[in-house]
């Protein structure tokens, strides 16, 4: 089990997976079918527990081992369960983002990655979003959520800190694969919060008649 996270593999399990965003010190549930990712999981158990997510380039039903993007984030497997079907229900926190330097010869059903994280020292340290207009970016919230029809506790909402919440709408919203990929990529939380504001204004403009206005 690793405990210095300065010390995380160079070589690792990775899956690609379209619109599955992790980013550092977020959770990523996931219910793993797959016999090959059944493997995966497995493996980390008995292993570091670490598996990377990255996004395919391409759909995964196109090819069985599409092109990825070059940039990804290592994970800690943080909760598991292992149903009677044979599923993992897994919990991964994300650690530090890494970029890919090659894919490895496969000797495992799934994929293994060489991978670089010089540069995300940064991902470490905890971080605090000192450009957000936080008024204006719940407004943005509840008119997507108006738009999208979701139910949501605007309670629950209201109380959670600015850099949750930015998180949140980066992993939780359904942004085009190459939106979350920008996300991803965004080199500190003030970028990723300008990104999003940015994504949910389009949004919003896009809807028009369904309600949406930037008051």
């Amino acid at each position: 089990m690793i405990q210095d996270w300065t010390n995380l593999p160079g070589t690792m399990p990775v899956f690609p997976l379209t619109g599955a965003l992790l980013l550092p010190r977020g959770a990523l549930p996931l219910n793993i079918f797959e016999g090959r990712y059944r493997a995966m999981v497995e493996d980390a158990i008995k292993g570091k527990r670490v598996i990377g997510m990255v996004q395919p380039r391409a759909h995964e039903g196109e090819t069985q081992e599409p092109p990825v993007y070059d940039i990804g984030c290592a994970g800690r497997l943080t909760a598991f369960q292992e149903l009677e079907d044979g599923r993992y229900i897994i919990t991964l926190t994300g650690i530090r983002r890494f970029r890919i330097v090659e894919e490895m010869a496969r000797t495992t059903p799934y994929r293994m990655f060489r991978v670089d994280y010089a540069d995300f020292m940064q991902d470490f340290e905890p971080e605090t979003a000192s450009s957000a207009d936080r008024a204006y970016f719940l407004r943005l919230i509840r008119q997507y959520v108006d738009i999208q029809g979701y139910n949501v506790d605007w309670d629950v909402i209201e109380n959670t800190d600015t850099e949750t919440l930015i998180h949140a709408s980066s992993t939780l919203a359904p942004w085009a694969p190459n939106e979350k990929q920008a996300l991803l990529e965004a080199p500190d939380i003030d970028r990723r919060y300008e990104t999003l504001i940015a994504l949910y204004e389009m949004a919003i403009a896009q809807a028009g008649g369904a309600g949406g206005s930037l008051q």
